[in-house]
């Protein structure tokens, strides 16, 4: 008999879970999402050997033997020609702006010295201020050259296709020579805990208003939506600039990492980001019925943010379409502003897409803000 009181208690119990799990739908959606974003990005978007990297070639020669160079580290994958310069300028230039991870030097007399057995040197200029991102090209480019050339080693040349490799290759790597981890995390961390912290702490705002029933009295004031936003997330953009402060000198005095960029382009671009996640988290808040609701819609944001940006995975690792969502990011555009200005020395012009990219998706966030919070007053 109380075995069956039990059982009858137990079942009202899991019927009035299920009722209620039914009822908080946002939740029980974020349950079934949050796992499903997970497998999507951890199975199919994340790769830590990328490969296609772009990459500059300066080839002072053309000979069949630098043409077969070439064409074998194009068809390893690894490195993708997509600037031929004779000018070192402008290949500088392309790899401080990131648009290319790798310029390749062949100096002139390189095949004379090949054929002669004098071991010419072939100069590889890296952009590793993301060390992970580079090093495994690298790692293989000596392999990769010795077996391209072997086919073109033939005959009273065969006896160069034996070891050592027949090129000294030579592996500059820029803007972090010694390839410090600190020098990439603590900058892309800033951005992270901007991100994080900005986007739940916003979030939760409006609704502690309302689950303080003090929404009522904001509702009565004599002041427009867009003034409502502005004095909502102005205390924040102290706060983001606060923790900017805190990371940079900890970066400094704790990791050694250097600033060596102009602080204009910075600031310009801190700015836009944090108004940009402050807008996320407005939006949030307009969605969301309670603060554990707004702190569940905050992962849906940060998790493709933190996985997509290339803060913890190569960005060009990626498939195309995991490129074309981080595009979206702002996280993306900041890391590689704030790496670029600390890191490279690089200027208004070197970031300037990327402080656009950002200041798009401000605009949208913010109107996406404004629309949804006179819905939430009507």
């Amino acid at each position: 008999m109380r075995g069956a009181e039990t059982w009858s208690r137990m079942t009202a119990i899991f019927l009035k879970e299920l009722i209620q799990m039914r009822r908080d739908r946002l939740t029980a959606a974020m349950m079934l999402g949050v796992p499903l974003i997970m497998l999507i990005l951890f199975g199919f978007a994340i790769n830590t050997d990328p490969k296609g990297l772009p990459t500059a070639v300066i080839s002072e020669e053309q000979s069949p033997i630098v043409r077969t160079l070439l064409t074998g580290l194009e068809t390893s994958g690894y490195f993708k020609m997509v600037s031929h310069h004779s000018d070192p300028r402008v290949s500088a230039t392309l790899l401080a702006a990131g648009d290319v991870a790798f310029v390749i030097t062949i100096p002139s007399g390189f095949t004379e010295r090949l054929v002669r057995g004098d071991r010419p040197q072939l100069l590889i200029e890296a952009d590793a201020s993301d060390p992970a991102a580079a090093s495994n090209a690298l790692n293989r480019a000596e392999t990769i050259i010795t077996q391209a050339l072997r086919h073109d080693l033939k005959g009273p040349l065969a006896s160069l296709a034996q070891h050592p490799s027949p090129v000294e290759i030579v592996i500059h790597p820029r803007y972090n020579p010694e390839g410090i981890t600190q020098y990439n995390i603590v900058p892309g961390l800033l951005g992270v805990i901007i991100t994080m912290t900005l986007v739940m702490i916003t979030g939760m705002s409006m609704t502690r208003e309302v689950e303080r029933g003090s929404m009522e009295n904001l509702m009565a004031m004599p002041a427009r939506p867009f003034e409502v936003m502005i004095g909502k997330i102005t205390p924040y953009v102290g706060l983001g600039i606060i923790q900017t402060l805190v990371v940079l000198l900890a970066g400094h005095y704790l990791f050694a990492v250097p600033f060596i960029g102009g602080a204009a382009p910075f600031v310009i671009g801190l700015t836009i980001f944090i108004i940009a996640n402050l807008a996320v988290g407005f939006t949030f808040s307009t969605i969301a019925k309670s603060q554990m609701q707004a702190m569940q819609l905050t992962y849906f944001f940060f998790l493709p943010s933190l996985l997509l940006s290339g803060f913890m995975f190569p960005f060009r690792g990626m498939p195309d379409w995991a490129q074309a969502v981080g595009e979206v990011l702002p996280l993306t555009h900041f890391l590689r502003v704030i790496r670029s200005v600390m890191l490279k020395g690089g200027g208004f012009a070197d970031v300037q897409q990327e402080i656009y990219a950002m200041l798009a998706f401000t605009v949208v966030a913010g109107a996406v803000a404004m629309l949804r919070y006179r819905r939430t007053l009507d």
